[in-house]
C-alpha cells in the first residue's frame, strides 16, 4: 500500500511537471511568435561560434556561405534559416578575447554594405576588401567636450563623402559584373520567375499561349486570396475610384462629342469592359478605364468627321474592326516584348505625368467652381464701411442649377479639402501609434469610405447652400436617344459610309492602338515592379488582346475604347499591399504582399454598372467629395515613384538625403542633372497635350524610349544609370539567383 502510494505520488509529480513544460513551451512558442513578427520576411540568420579550448595550439578560424539556408532550431531560438556560419576556436593561452571578436564579427554582419560583399564574394580577397571598406568608413571619435547634436551634424556630410569615395574606388570588374548581372536578370522586365514573361518564344502566339498557362492555374487562388477585410475596403474606394473618372470623363466626352458619347456611354463600358477583363485577365489588379489621351484623340476625330461630313460613330466602328487586326497580328508575333525597351526612365515620366494630370483636373474644375459662383463683395450700411461676404444667391440657367451663388464655393472647397486629408492622414493612422494594431488596420483600410462618408454628412447638414451633386443618368439608355441607337451600323444610316474611309481608318486606329498599347503595357510594368513582390506574374500578351478586341467590338455599340488606366491600378494595388510588421528602428515599413485576386476588380465593375440603378443614392454625393477623391489618388501615386524623391531633394541639403541606393552610387550633382533631364521631357509631354499638337502625344511619348538608350548613356556612366534607372530590389534577394554557383565554397579567413 505504501510502495502504491509512492508510486501515485510519483506519477503526480511528473504529470505536474510535464504540465508545467507545456506551459512553458506554449509561452514561449507565444513569445517566439510575437518575435516573428518583427522579424523581416526571407531573413537569414548567421551563427557566430566563438571560444577557447585545450586541444588547439593555436587559433583557427572558418566562415562558411552555405548554398541554402536551413532550419536549425537547436541552434536559433527562432525559426530563421541559416545561411551563414563563423567559426573561432583556439587555446586559453592565447591573448585574444574570443568574445569580443565574435562581436565584431556581428557588427560585420549587420552592415548593410558588408553582408552585401558577403553574398557577393566568391573568394577571400573579396570578404579581406569587404573589411578594409568598412574600416576606411568608420570613424573614430576620440574624447571630445562637443555637444552630441552638433557632433551628429558635422559626422553625417563627412560620412557620406566617405561612402562616396569608397564607391569611386571599387574595381571596374566589380563594376562591370555588376552591369552584366543586371542585364542577363533583364532588369527592365519586373517579374522575376524561372519563365520571364517577355521573353520572345519563337512560334506564333508563343507568348500568349505562355501567359495562359503561367496565370490560370492559379486561378482559383484568385478567389480564395480575396477572403480578407482589405479586399471588401479596397472595393469601397476602387468603386468610388472608378465611378468618379467616369462621370467626369463622361461629361467631357459628351461636350466634345455634341452628345453622341456620354456619361452613360462610359458607365456601361467600365462595368462591361471591367467584367470581361477582371474574369479573363492576366493582370487583375489592373482597373480599366478611360483617360485623357482617349479623350484627346475623340476630340479630335469628332471634328475631323465634323468638317468633312463623315458619321463620326461608324468611323469609331471601322477604327474598332481595324484595332481587332492590329492587336491580333501584334500578339502572334510577340510585338509585347518591345515593352522590355521601356525602363524606369520613361515609366517614370509617364506615372508622374498621368497623376500630375489628375491633381490638376481637380484644382481647374475647382477653379471653375468658384468663377461660376464667384465670391459677392458687398457694403454694411453702417459708417466703417466693412467689407463682407453677400449670403444671397443669383438662380439662372437651366432649373435645378443654381448660378452666382458665393458659399457654393467655400462649401465645396471644404468638402475636397475635408476628403482628401480624412483620407490621406487615416492612411497614415494605419502606421502610428494608437489603438492596437487591428483597429489601426481597419481604419487605414476602409480610410477612403469614411472620408466620403463625413464629407457627405457635413453636405447634408448645410441646408441653405448649394452644391453640384453627381449627375447619373436613369436606366440603361444612351445619352442622346433623338441622335443614336445602341447599335452602330458599319454602313452608316443612310448606307452611304464612304468606301476610302473604311480603309482610311487604319490610320487613326494605329494612333489608338499606340495609346493603348503604351498605356497598358506601362500600367502594367507599373504595377509589377520588383518592390511590390508579386507573386502570380502578369500576362502583357493576353492583358492586351483582351482589352483591345473588347474595346474594338464595343464601338459596334457606341461605346469608348478603354485601357489600363494607370492612376486607378496604382491605388488598387496600393490598397491591396499589406505592409510588413517587420520594420528596423528608424526604418519604413516594406512591403510584406500584395493580396493578387479577381474578385475586387470584378465587384468594381459591377457596382459601377448598377450605379445607373441606385442613381437616387449617388445623386446625393457632391462632386466637390469626388474632386477629393480625385486629388488623393494623384497625389498616393506620386509616392513610390523615384522621381518624386529626387525631386524633392533638389530642395534638400546634401547632408539630410535619405540613405538610397542612388544617393550612395551617384554624385549629388549628377543625380540632379538626371532628374532636369526627366523634369524636362516631362514639361515637353505637358505642352504637348495642352496645345493643338496634342495628338501627337504619344509618339512624344515614344520618343522618351531611344532618347534613354541613345542620347543618356552619352550623358552619365554605365553604373550611374546602373543606380538611377534600375528597380531597387533587396540586394540579397538578387545576390541569390545570380551568386549561387559560387556559394558552395568554404572560405577560411
Amino acid at each position: 500500500m505504501e510502495r502504491h502510494n509512492g508510486q501515485s505520488e510519483l506519477c503526480t509529480k511528473v504529470t505536474n511537471h510535464r504540465e508545467a513544460d507545456v506551459n512553458k513551451n506554449e509561452g514561449r512558442s507565444k513569445h517566439d511568435g510575437k518575435l516573428m513578427e518583427k522579424i523581416q520576411e526571407r531573413a537569414e540568420a548567421t551563427v557566430i561560434l566563438v571560444g577557447s579550448v585545450g586541444f588547439l595550439d593555436q587559433p583557427s578560424m572558418v566562415f562558411v556561405r552555405l548554398q541554402e539556408a536551413v532550419l536549425l532550431d537547436s541552434v536559433l531560438e527562432v525559426s530563421i534559416p541559416v545561411r551563414f556560419f563563423f567559426l573561432l576556436l583556439g587555446p586559453p593561452t592565447a591573448n585574444i578575447d574570443y568574445h569580443q571578436i565574435g562581436c565584431y564579427i556581428s557588427t560585420l554582419m549587420s552592415d548593410k554594405h558588408f553582408h552585401e560583399a558577403a553574398y557577393q564574394a566568391e573568394k577571400q580577397q573579396d570578404l579581406v576588401i569587404a573589411i578594409n571598406r568598412f574600416l576606411d568608413c568608420s570613424v573614430v571619435l576620440p574624447p571630445s567636450e562637443v555637444s552630441s547634436s552638433e557632433l551628429l551634424l558635422s559626422l553625417t556630410r563627412f560620412q557620406r563623402e566617405i561612402l562616396q569615395g569608397g564607391e569611386k574606388e571599387q574595381s571596374s570588374q566589380l563594376q562591370e559584373k555588376q552591369i552584366s548581372l543586371q542585364q542577363d536578370k533583364d532588369s527592365l522586365v519586373p517579374f522575376k520567375s524561372s519563365e520571364v514573361p517577355l521573353r520572345r518564344s519563337g512560334r506564333l502566339f508563343g507568348g500568349l499561349i505562355k501567359d495562359v498557362m503561367r496565370r490560370y492555374p492559379q486561378y482559383l487562388s484568385d478567389i480564395q486570396d480575396a477572403l480578407n477585410p482589405q479586399c471588401m475596403a479596397a472595393i469601397i474606394f476602387i468603386y468610388f475610384a472608378a465611378l468618379s473618372p467616369a462621370i467626369t470623363f463622361g461629361g467631357l466626352l459628351g461636350e466634345k462629342t455634341e452628345g453622341l458619347i456620354g456619361v452613360s456611354e462610359l458607365i456601361i463600358a467600365t462595368a462591361l469592359q471591367g467584367i470581361v477583363f477582371s474574369v479573363l485577365g492576366a493582370q487583375p489588379l489592373l482597373v480599366i478605364g478611360f483617360s485623357g489621351p482617349l479623350l484627346v484623340f475623340e476630340e479630335a476625330f469628332y471634328t475631323f468627321c465634323k468638317d468633312n461630313e463623315i458619321e463620326y460613330l461608324t468611323g469609331r466602328v471601322w477604327i474598332g474592326f481595324w484595332l481587332v487586326l492590329i492587336v491580333i497580328l501584334t500578339v502572334a508575333l510577340e510585338g509585347s516584348i518591345l515593352v522590355r525597351f521601356v525602363s524606369r526612365f520613361t515609366q517614370e515620366i509617364f506615372s508622374f505625368l498621368i497623376s500630375l494630370i489628375f491633381i490638376y483636373e481637380t484644382f481647374a474644375k475647382l477653379v471653375k467652381i468658384f468663377k461660376e459662383h464667384p465670391l459677392q463683395n458687398c457694403f454694411h450700411g453702417n459708417n466703417t464701411g466693412s467689407l463682407s461676404l453677400c449670403n444671397y444667391s443669383m438662380t439662372a440657367g437651366s432649373p435645378g442649377k443654381a448660378v452666382g451663388e458665393p458659399n457654393t464655393a467655400l462649401l465645396s472647397l471644404v468638402l475636397m479639402a475635408g476628403t482628401f486629408f480624412i483620407a490621406f492622414y487615416l492612411r497614415k493612422f494605419k502606421n502610428s501609434s494608437f489603438f492596437p494594431g487591428r483597429i489601426r488596420r481597419i481604419i487605414g483600410d476602409f480610410g477612403v469610405p469614411i472620408a466620403i462618408l463625413i464629407m457627405v454628412l457635413v453636405d447634408y447638414s448645410v441646408e441653405d447652400t448649394y452644391t453640384q451633386k453627381l449627375n447619373v443618368p436613369s436606366g440603361f439608355s444612351v445619352s442622346s436617344p433623338e441622335k443614336r441607337g445602341w447599335l452602330i451600323s458599319p454602313l452608316g444610316s443612310d448606307g452611304q459610309f464612304p468606301g476610302w474611309m473604311m480603309g482610311a481608318s487604319i490610320l487613326p486606329a494605329i494612333l489608338v492602338f499606340i495609346l493603348i498599347f503604351m498605356e497598358s503595357q506601362i500600367t502594367a510594368l507599373i504595377v509589377s515592379k520588383k518592390e511590390r513582390m508579386l507573386v502570380k506574374g502578369t500576362g502583357f500578351h493576353l492583358d492586351l488582346l483582351i482589352i483591345v478586341v473588347v474595346g474594338g467590338v464595343s464601338a459596334l455599340f457606341g461605346l469608348p475604347w478603354l485601357s489600363a488606366a494607370t492612376v486607378r491600378s496604382v491605388t488598387h494595388t496600393n490598397a491591396l499591399t499589406v505592409m510588413s510588421k517587420a520594420v528596423d528602428p528608424g526604418d519604413k515599413p516594406r512591403i510584406q504582399e500584395v493580396k493578387e485576386q479577381r474578385v475586387t476588380g470584378f465587384l468594381v465593375a459591377v457596382l459601377v454598372g448598377l450605379s445607373i440603378v441606385i442613381g437616387e443614392v449617388l445623386r446625393q454625393i457632391p462632386l466637390a467629395v469626388l474632386f477629393g477623391i480625385f486629388l488623393y489618388m494623384g497625389v498616393m501615386s506620386l509616392n513610390g515613384i523615384q522621381l518624386t524623391e529626387r525631386l524633392i531633394l533638389l530642395l534638400m541639403p546634401p547632408k539630410y538625403h535619405p540613405d538610397h541606393n542612388y544617393v550612395r552610387k551617384v554624385r549629388t550633382l549628377r543625380m540632379h542633372l538626371f532628374t532636369l533631364v526627366q523634369l524636362t521631357c516631362l514639361s515637353l509631354l505637358w505642352v504637348v497635350m495642352a496645345t493643338a499638337a496634342a495628338l501627337a502625344f504619344p509618339f512624344m511619348l515614344l520618343l522618351t524610349i531611344p532618347l534613354r538608350m541613345l542620347l543618356l548613356p552619352r550623358l552619365f556612366s554605365p553604373r550611374e544609370l546602373l543606380s538611377l534607372d534600375a528597380d531597387d530590389a533587396e540586394p540579397h534577394l538578387e545576390e541569390k539567383e545570380g551568386q549561387d554557383e559560387y556559394s558552395h565554397l568554404q572560405m577560411p579567413i
